[in-house]
């Protein structure tokens, strides 16, 4: 018989098991939201507004026909950057995807080996890959063409050892659908709760469960303004990842209503600590 003393005892004993898998939820930061984009200047900036890692945009063609953070010197300057503020480089964002589409048009394998290289000498273990704009998946025979080139980029990945982060417009369902199809676990979903509920109108909780821990790599926070006063249930989407026992970043992909990025940043930094 349950009882209100077995009740709280049961209460108790799961509270430091959800607080401490809170607790492997870090926060990071992409570096276009502190105005830095493929800048080591954003190293310091997200630092100082308390972040916990930092996602670093690749950059598009330059003149050299290679990608921005292919500069091997500029790498170098993140890296030092990352050890003298204690700040890991947790993500890289392949931006180029957005014109040279993975579902059409070979050149983006090229772009997406050189990305998978570059994030490993950056150590930042996740390079994620994007599918929007004219690049999105609106079809079931555009998400079937892009099962080949990903099986491309999975064998490189798997052997330099780092995950693609899948982030796309479609339902999670078909997610899994291509997971299944590509057969690599260097493939995994990177996930966005905002662009979830402003965009394709779903639950980001529900999605995240259906998910699951195994599918998912990082996420991507944020919302029409800051954090906690727009549409998106920040709090649901916490207790989702806390129900599949999540590790690892959310980072946030946030916006600066008041023109300063760097206390508005700081702002939502704040916001989703004290939900964790």
């Amino acid at each position: 018989m349950l009882t209100r003393r077995s009740l709280l005892a049961a209460a108790a004993a799961a509270a430091p098991l959800a607080a401490a898998n809170r607790a492997k939820i870090k926060i990071g930061v992409m570096d276009g939201v502190v105005g830095k984009r493929s800048d080591p200047a954003s190293v310091e900036i997200a630092s100082r507004a308390g972040a916990e890692g930092l996602q670093i945009t690749l950059g598009r063609q330059s003149s050299d026909g290679h990608l921005v953070l292919a500069n091997a010197a500029l790498q170098g300057q993140f890296l030092a950057n990352s050890k003298q503020y204690k700040l890991p480089l947790v993500a890289t964002y392949i931006d180029i995807l957005h014109a040279s589409c993975l579902k059409s048009d070979p050149q983006a394998v090229k772009w997406g080996v050189e990305g998978i290289d570059i994030t490993r000498r950056l150590d930042a273990k996740i390079l994620m890959l994007v599918f929007f704009g004219n690049c999105a998946l609106t079809s079931r025979s555009e998400m079937d063409a892009v099962v080949g080139p990903l099986k491309e980029l999975c064998r490189e990945a798997e052997k330099a050892r780092i995950t693609l982060g899948f982030e796309n417009t479609i339902p999670a369902g078909d997610d899994l659908r291509i997971l299944d199809q590509v057969g690599s676990p260097a493939l995994k979903i990177w996930y966005d709760i905002g662009n979830a509920t402003n965009q394709y109108k779903v639950d980001p909780a529900q999605e995240i469960r259906q998910l699951g821990r195994e599918r998912i790599c990082q996420l991507h926070f944020k919302d029409k303004g800051y954090l906690g006063e727009g549409d998106v249930n920040v709090k649901a989407a916490l207790a989702a990842l806390n129900d599949i026992r999540y590790e690892g970043y959310v980072t946030l992909e946030t916006n600066a209503p008041s023109k300063d990025v760097e206390e508005d940043l700081r702002r939502n930094v704040k916001y989703l600590r004290r939900l964790l």
